[in-house]
């Protein structure tokens, strides 16, 4: 799984108007992102799932991979392409159970090498280790440094995502230490464009290939 989740990973921001969230996406996916996670904390559930449908054929469209934030029900009952868990969302091995073997399965593990190493043998598919850098979506969040990225890509098997404050001035270090994708959520929606600003995370990663 590793070789095929790389690039920008982008997740949702907590857009009161849905159709302006639908149109969003759409200019990150046709800007060339291919996963992203819809993220919602703020909605009742049923325009939850009005949402989450919406997305899906959004994905759809495009060949993207939508995975659902803390949700294993939603994610089923739209056919996402995955789950992502925080730590206090449920077990790795249910949850993986649930979902089955061809669904994408990630798991956040801040700046814990153990919970990784934990997750790893639970059979998630991408790792996810942040803030990176400080947060406007979570400033109290724990920081991931770079050499954590370089030990994950070192001994463990499966990719592994940053997130946390990320933008497209300081990306570049991540991916150089190992980071396979880039979790954004205001440095992408909230650009003037963007459209372009998907692209430019993507040639980010085009450009640290071998």
């Amino acid at each position: 799984m590793r070789n095929k989740l790389r690039g920008l990973y982008a997740i949702t921001p907590e857009q009161p108007d849905g159709q302006r969230l639908l149109a969003e996406v759409e200019a990150a996916l046709a800007g060339g992102c291919r996963l992203l996670q819809y993220r919602d904390k703020l909605r009742d559930m049923p325009e939850r799932v009005r949402r989450a449908h919406a997305l899906r054929d959004l994905t759809r469209r495009f060949g993207a991979r939508l995975l659902i934030n803390d949700d294993l029900a939603l994610a089923a009952l739209v056919d996402a392409d995955g789950a992502h868990l925080g730590s206090d969302d449920g077990n790795l091995l249910a949850a993986r159970a649930i979902l089955g073997p061809d669904k994408i399965l990630g798991a956040s593990c801040y700046a814990d090498f153990a919970a990784a190493e934990r997750a790893t043998q639970a059979g998630v598919d991408y790792l996810a280790f942040g803030a990176v850098y400080p947060s406007p979506t979570k400033p109290q969040a724990a920081r991931a440094d770079l050499e954590l990225f370089r030990r994950a890509r070192a001994e463990l098997p499966i990719a592994n995502c940053a997130i946390g404050g990320i933008t497209l001035a300081n990306a570049a270090p991540l991916i150089t230490a190992g980071a396979d994708l880039l979790a954004v959520i205001t440095d992408l929606f909230s650009a003037p464009d963007i459209a372009a600003r998907a692209t430019a995370y993507q040639h980010l990663f085009e450009e640290a290939r071998p």
